[in-house]
């Protein structure tokens, strides 16, 4: 039985039980700081848990997740992944163990069809109530159900003596017997065991206790069920597979990375293995908008791909391929994720750009052990080196036994105990970083559960309403007076809430001559929140009022929001079908987007995009929109945020024919509304992503002003017409350059007099001729002509030459070819002088610069430069 019929099955089988299938969320969980990536099906789930109204009250989901806990031991056991999918169905103070275990042993039984015979159960020690269940109404005997204790069968683990506070209970697992002849061997092997033989299936966790700050358990007035069964290993029971890669979410991936390295050697089957489970979770990650990074989730995404790569060149494949392995991803999983096989394309580019950037790294690594480690091989330091090994290691993961190779190499020693420190060190920075922020099931929005206030905002600009809280210092208040800063909840608000990339709403709240000035609107569940100060008089919980929108803001907003929609189609149509939305921002002054593109956009490319959105404008189309469910809004194509989580009935904006997406924001009545489109910013934000800025209306019109009023001050200050002024500049220009060159060769003949007295004063520091100067005001050309010149007539020489142009540093050093020859590196000496004048620097091993903001220190970067020689 497949994995796709399998989640369909349990999908189906819990709906009949009259739970709603849930979407599965993104990888990348929405307002939880609790977690990096989603770790559970509950995850998404947590407001209901904690009581808000969602509608439903029992659910069913399969959710994408991905755990790094333990990376190391993927592909080395048969079941741990990285990404993976759990099967889940939850109740929300509805039903509890009964239903939850009798359904279970349904489903797998006689749904499944599962011999009864190779399932055993574990439950809580103390929790006789589960206990009964299994043995009385499930009728398994007393030796299937084996009782454990707080670190397997409570949840959260050992939450009972080590917490976190909050909901927690006992569970229960379901395992499947691989039988006698798998794991120990032993006659008295259970599933506390911690043999492959029985393998979890599945786990009930019955949330009925909420752990208080001193560690007691009290009963939750509404109980609460959550189970996780992972797909990947059902469908390895059903297939009758010990392994979870044998089956079909992991075998073609697997037939293909063994075609590539053409080698089937047992011995690299949990390299094979790794990848194969690696490549799902970058797939997926990216798909969620998780781009590679230095930070957070992007670090764990660039990680997993250097984790891959590397694996790949232990087995001899050294080029990209990764990226190959995308398309495969994308059809065993195009039955639930159809979206992925029109984003394929463009997930390969991200994963290609990576594998190049790091392979380049790991092909240069020549140049960086050079740099970092030439001073160690004179005077020793096995510390440092082993500092400095770390470095190489966690910030362009070089290997360590690449390091080590060149280390012995070269006799340089090194301290593994350092390095091991170091490596220590980061994992627990990282730890600290990822770690849950607060309890489980901690919520600042606790004093707005139950709260419903309606939004009627999209046709009206104000509205009679009544103040149903008022929250002053996050405490509940019955009233307001001058001066007060609060939030205020109404029954129904005109006041759009923060969300999708649009900020909130300002605005008043009045009632006569009492006024409270709204500042910001956010939405915390279904309660809308009003934030601001009291101008005058008061209010107080109960009073009508009138609420009223910033009217101009909220038409400059919408002019900007509506623009955004048009700019992404005139983006897919210059650029292309590739671009996706990676996040927006839309505020009454201007608009920002981020969209996918693996190019630089040339000026022609942006002046199109303009003039596109621009036709749309002009074209006046009509903007409209509807309620659709939403599986039918993207099957008729409607674009979708990819880091956003919808609901089953979504709003979709139209503009004519040129857009359609899912959108909760404000938005005009027709396109030619906006006035002027005018890009006033472009550039790349990460790899693989672009950002454009905007303005439109007024604000664009006073930029095009201001813009005019430039060209008008220029003209003047040339004394020629608007019309010539191109021509006049091209022509003063050329008269520049030629100056320039004429000055250039003037000084450099004057310059090159002195030279010959200049290298007769060379300082000998171990056989090599260093010549140092700082010339005044001369540009980087110059100083370049003069160190070839110098080069020209002088062997084994190391030549610095300085100068100050505008108040900064300027700084060039040549090495004669007998020296490049010695293996010495210009560009390698040159980054630990440029720190000292304040700057950065690089090159080639026979030419080298640097700039920097610190003139003054030329003699102690000079001073430096004697020191690194001294060590050769």
């Amino acid at each position: 039985m497949t994995a796709d019929i399998l989640r369909k099955k349990f999908l189906d089988f819990f709906k009949a039980k009259k739970h709603k299938v849930v979407e599965s969320d993104s990888l990348v969980p929405k307002d939880d700081p609790t977690v990096l990536f989603t770790p559970a099906g509950m995850n998404q789930f947590k407001r209901e848990f904690l009581g808000f109204t969602s509608g439903f009250n029992r659910a069913a989901t399969s959710q994408r997740c991905l755990r790094t806990d333990d990376l190391d031991k993927v592909g080395k056991t048969p079941s741990h992944h990285t990404f993976f999918e759990m099967l889940g169905n939850f109740s929300f103070g509805d039903y509890f163990k009964k239903e939850s275990i009798a359904w279970a042993w349904e489903f797998l039984t006689k749904e499944l069809k599962i011999d009864k015979e190779r399932l055993w159960v574990s439950v809580y020690k103390d929790d006789e109530e589960a206990y009964g269940i299994w043995k009385d109404e499930v009728g398994l005997p007393d030796r299937k159900i084996v009782k454990l204790g707080d670190k397997e069968n409570f949840w959260p683990s050992e939450a009972k003596t080590k917490g976190p506070n909050g909901p927690c209970g006992p569970c229960s697992e379901i395992f499947f017997d691989q039988g006698k002849d798998v794991g120990c061997k032993r006659e008295e092997c259970d599933p506390s065991c911690n043999c492959p033989r029985f393998t979890e299936v599945w786990n009930l966790v019955f949330t009925q206790y909420n752990r208080k700050e001193d560690g007691t358990l009290t009963p939750l007035p509404k109980k609460n069920i959550d189970t996780g069964m992972g797909l990947e290993r059902l469908a390895a029971v059903m297939q009758g597979k010990e392994n979870n890669f044998e089956t079909e979410l992991f075998a073609p991936l697997i037939r293909e990375i063994i075609f590539e390295v053409k080698n089937d050697n047992p011995d690299n089957r949990p390299l094979v293995y790794a990848i194969a489970d690696h490549i799902r979770a970058i797939v997926f990650s990216i798909y969620d908008g998780v781009l590679p990074s230095n930070e957070a989730r992007g670090y764990v995404v660039r990680k997993l791909i250097r984790r891959s790569v590397l694996y790949l060149r232990s087995m001899k494949t050294e080029k990209p391929y990764l990226y190959k392995l995308v398309p495969v991803v994308a059809e065993i999983m195009r039955a639930y994720y159809p979206e992925l096989k029109a984003r394929q394309e463009n997930i390969a580019e991200i994963v290609l750009a990576e594998e190049k950037n790091f392979i380049a790294t790991m092909n240069s690594s020549e140049s960086l052990f050079r740099e970092r480690f030439q001073g160690f091989i004179k005077k020793q330091d096995p510390e440092e080196v082993g500092i400095a090994t770390f470095q190489l290691y966690d910030t362009y993961g070089i290997p360590l036994e690449l390091t080590l190779a060149w280390l012995d190499k070269n006799n340089i020693s090194f301290s593994r105990q350092t390095f091991n420190n170091e490596l220590s060190r980061q994992k627990e920075r990282s730890k600290s970083q990822s770690a849950m922020k607060g309890d489980v099931f901690s919520s600042p929005d606790m004093q707005y559960r139950g709260i419903i206030c309606k939004f009627s905002g999209y046709e009206c600009f104000s509205s009679k309403a009544k103040i149903i809280k008022i929250i002053k210092d996050n405490k509940e208040v019955k009233k307001l007076s001058k001066g007060e800063d609060a939030i205020i909840i109404l029954d129904k608000t005109v006041f759009y809430p923060e969300g999708g990339g649009q900020v909130g709403d300002t605005g008043e709240l009045t009632k006569g001559k009492n006024a409270f000035a709204v500042l910001d609107t956010k939405k915390s569940g279904k309660a809308i929140l009003h934030t601001g100060k009291m101008k005058s008089g008061s209010l107080k919980k109960g009073d009508l009022i009138l609420a009223s929108v910033n009217y101009e803001r909220r038409m400059d907003i919408a002019r900007n929001h509506t623009a955004t929609h048009l700019l992404q189609a005139a983006l897919r149509q210059v650029l292309g079908k590739h671009v996706q939305q990676q996040g927006s921002l839309v505020t009454a002054e201007k608009l920002r987007f981020d969209f996918t593109h693996f190019k630089d956009i040339s000026d022609e490319q942006t002046e199109r995009i303009e003039e596109t959105v621009n036709d749309f404008i002009l074209n006046n189309h009509k903007v409209e929109v509807k309620q659709k469910a939403l599986a039918l809004a993207k099957k008729a194509g409607a674009l979708a945020f990819f880091g956003e989580k919808y609901d089953s009935k979504v709003r979709v904006v139209s503009v004519g024919g040129v857009s359609s997406e899912l959108c909760g924001g404000t938005h005009l009545k027709a396109s030619g509304e906006i006035g002027i489109f005018k890009i006033i910013q472009e550039g790349s934000i990460a790899s693989g992503v672009r950002r454009i800025e905007a303005v439109c209306g007024n604000a664009a019109y006073k930029v095009i002003k201001a813009q005019e009023q430039c060209l008008r001050s220029i003209c003047m200050s040339l004394n020629v017409p608007q019309d010539r002024l191109c021509e006049e500049i091209d022509k003063r220009i050329t008269r520049m350059k030629h100056l320039e060159k004429q000055l250039d060769t003037q000084t450099l003949n004057a310059l090159s007099d002195s030279l010959e007295e200049l290298i007769q004063g060379a300082e000998v520091l171990r056989e090599i001729k260093l010549i140092t100067k700082v010339i005044d005001s001369l540009d980087m050309n110059l100083l370049r002509k003069n160190i070839d010149l110098i080069k020209s007539k002088t062997k084994s020489s190391i030549i610095a030459l300085g100068s100050v142009v505008g108040g900064r540093a300027m700084l060039v050093m040549g090495l004669t070819p007998d020296l490049v020859v010695k293996g010495l590196d210009a560009g390698a000496m040159i980054k630990d002088i440029a720190q000292i004048i304040g700057g950065s620097g690089g090159g080639r091993a026979d030419f080298a610069q640097a700039g920097g903001s610190k003139p003054e220190n030329f003699n102690q970067a000079f001073e430096k430069l004697r020191d690194i020689i001294w060590k050769i």
